[in-house]
């Protein structure tokens, strides 16, 4: 029997108590917009619940905490619930984490529009229009878990079109044992759709609005349209304020437009027209696996400056929040046969390189020359000593640096001596 259409929007992962990231200078005219964008793109899906004649929305998890986002935090969530129960819409809350239930203060009441599920059991909802039932919600809030426990939604089967709300992952087997037509979880910062996990889709909508570069691209929230015959689309919506774009950039690349800063400003304007107007906080990586290369890409740290100076405080902006060059691991074999104080360097550098730790013990880069048996981390500690002028934190991160880190120090320390030895780093010389 053919049932009734709707619409409904879920969202989830607002994270309220988190600002951007990755941010480690901000241009004065940014720095508002960067202030206010979790809360402009929290209330970007309040805003179309209002306005773009949906049945119900469902919240899966991590709205905020209560304590770290205060009353500021809190007061959105609860004027937008008051609009929209003035304007008889429905909210269904599954919290997760950072919501938990328990943090929600008891002398702040919610909105007899809105449900937030237990924790302890399922609770099963018929949503209903007229008088008759269009759908039923089941939701519980999450125990403390970052995944999904699926069996924990068990409730009476039902003809009508079901929505289970939930927060965290599960794979597809156990969310289509689960016998839901559309799960509706949170719990993941990006958009994730889990193939198989039911008819309608199993879907992590994401936050709203990115926090770091590990968030990159597009951010938002999903809108479900269910027809008579239970055939359901869901579409995403853009509501990112700031969009986080990590890019990379290979020798080719530059080597056919003929230099590093042109390439990159001809990627700022596609990346630009590609992402509607919003603002964009970009990571460059740019890799070097051809040594030759070296002397046309010239000062990053000239470049990075240049870079947000260019691009970085228009409207919108794209501001680059990170460049970095990794060098080449290898160097041409004429390079390090050179009677010259370069190849001494290169069979130095190589010499050092394939001194692998093997005991876990501490060796200084003088020692390795002595001593090429023995290995370790890189001890920088004496060389800090020549430098009084370095803050005691700056000592001590240089002064030993750790074994994750060993690797591309050497990459990079052995590409300035590249520089160097080989007439030092070029200037940038005119913009063509």
């Amino acid at each position: 029997m053919p049932g009734e259409s709707f619409r409904f929007i879920h969202a989830s992962d607002f994270h309220l108590e988190t600002p951007l990231g990755d941010l480690d200078q901000l241009p004065p005219n940014l720095r508002e917009a960067l202030a206010t964008a979790p809360r402009a793109a929290a209330a970007a899906v309040f805003d179309a619940a209002l306005a773009d004649n949906i049945d119900f929305l469902v919240l899966s998890g991590d709205l905020l905490h209560p304590v770290a986002a205060g009353p500021h935090g809190m007061s959105l969530l609860l004027d937008n619930f008051e609009k929209l129960h003035a304007a008889g819409t429905p909210v269904y809350w599954a919290a997760g984490i950072a919501d938990d239930p328990k943090q929600w203060p008891e002398a702040v009441p919610l909105p007899p529009n809105v449900t937030l599920f237990p924790r302890d059991k399922p609770l099963s909802i018929p949503y209903e229009r007229a008088g008759r039932v269009v759908c039923t919600i089941v939701g519980r809030s999450s125990e403390g878990r970052s995944s999904l426990h699926v069996p924990g939604f068990q409730t009476e089967p039902s003809d009508e079109f079901t929505v289970g709300v939930g927060y965290g992952a599960a794979d597809a087997d156990a969310l289509a044992s689960g016998r839901m037509d559309y799960w509706a979880l949170g719990g993941a910062h990006n958009y994730n759709e889990i193939e198989g996990g039911a008819p309608a889709g199993a879907i992590q909508p994401g936050s709203p609005q990115g926090r770091g570069l590990n968030e990159s691209g597009a951010h938002g929230y999903c809108v479900v349209d269910v027809d008579a015959e239970q055939t359901a689309r869901v579409h995403r919506v853009e509501s990112d304020r700031f969009r986080y774009c990590h890019v990379t950039i290979d020798a080719e690349e530059i080597r056919s437009v003929g230099s590093l800063r042109n390439l990159l400003g001809q990627k700022v304007t596609t990346l630009a027209n590609e992402n509607g107007g919003r603002h964009l906080l970009i990571a460059w990586d740019v890799a070097l696996s051809d040594p030759e290369m070296i002397t046309s890409v010239g000062d990053p740290v000239e470049l990075l400056r240049n870079l947000r100076r260019d691009y970085g405080n228009g409207n919108p902006a794209a501001w680059t929040t990170r460049l970095t060059v990794r060098p080449p691991r290898n160097y041409p074999k004429s390079w390090r046969e050179e009677d010259t104080i370069l190849g001494d360097f290169l069979r130095a550098s190589d010499k050092f390189r394939k001194s692998q730790s093997t005991s876990g013990s501490t060796t200084s880069v003088s020692d390795q020359s002595t001593a090429p048996g023995k290995s370790g981390s890189v001890q920088l500690m004496p060389f800090t000593e020549e430098h009084p002028e370095l803050s005691s934190t700056a000592t001590t991160l240089l002064g030993d640096v750790p074994a994750q880190h060993r690797d591309e120090t050497l990459d990079e320390a052995t590409l300035l001596g590249v520089e160097l030895l080989r007439g030092g780093k070029p200037s940038w010389g005119r913009k063509s």
